[in-house]
């Protein structure tokens, strides 16, 4: 088979899938997409060819998009591989391969370095706001003037207009966060 045959027929299970999922019959996504129930019908099973046209209205029905629909699937896309940056510390899993909504990017964090000292140049400001849950261990948060411990199962949220660091106390402590466009880059950058 093909590589367009591969992905004509992902995009047909794709298609049946949502529906099944949703809970719809064929006659429920045709009265949507305005097609026959037929039509649909020899479209999911490859039997009939899918014009743009078709699948615009069947992707619009489904909810989703045509970018979605037809995006192809390649395995070095699963797993996602840690990055390590030694001077800092940290330990990143970058769980948003591209930003999501709003442009907030999801990462994973082991912190084995303390916070810096509040004298330092090390607290940043930038535009935003910054969401962290602790999954273990403890984190410090530096928080302006503040000094914040934030435990495991406790989550923390703040405006980054206020200087602002975090570390690890007592051990190494692993993070889940979500970062606004300006977090990602302060808190994210790309390593070399």
């Amino acid at each position: 088979m093909t590589q367009d045959g591969d992905l004509d027929g992902l995009v047909r299970k794709r298609i049946r899938g949502l529906r099944t999922a949703l809970g719809w019959s064929l006659d429920d996504l045709a009265a949507r997409c305005y097609l026959s129930p037929s039509t649909l019908s020899r479209i999911e099973t490859g039997h009939r060819r899918i014009s743009l046209d078709q699948l615009s209205s069947i992707a619009r029905a489904l909810g989703t998009t045509l970018d979605q629909l037809v995006e192809s699937v390649a395995d070095d896309d699963v797993v996602i591989r840690p990055q390590r940056d030694a001077a800092r510390g940290m330990t990143t899993w970058m769980l948003s391969r591209e930003p999501g909504p709003n442009g907030v990017t999801v990462a994973k964090m082991r912190v084995t370095k303390p916070a810096p000292r509040r004298g330092a140049d090390e607290l940043k400001v930038h535009p935003g706001k910054d969401w962290f849950i602790v999954l273990s261990g403890t984190v410090v948060l530096l928080l302006g003037e503040r000094t914040i411990m934030v435990e495991a199962g406790q989550a923390a949220e703040f405006s980054t207009m206020i200087p602002h660091a975090f570390g690890a106390h007592g051990g190494p402590a692993e993070i889940l966060g979500i970062f606004d466009h300006d977090g990602q880059h302060t808190h994210l950058r790309k390593l070399s």
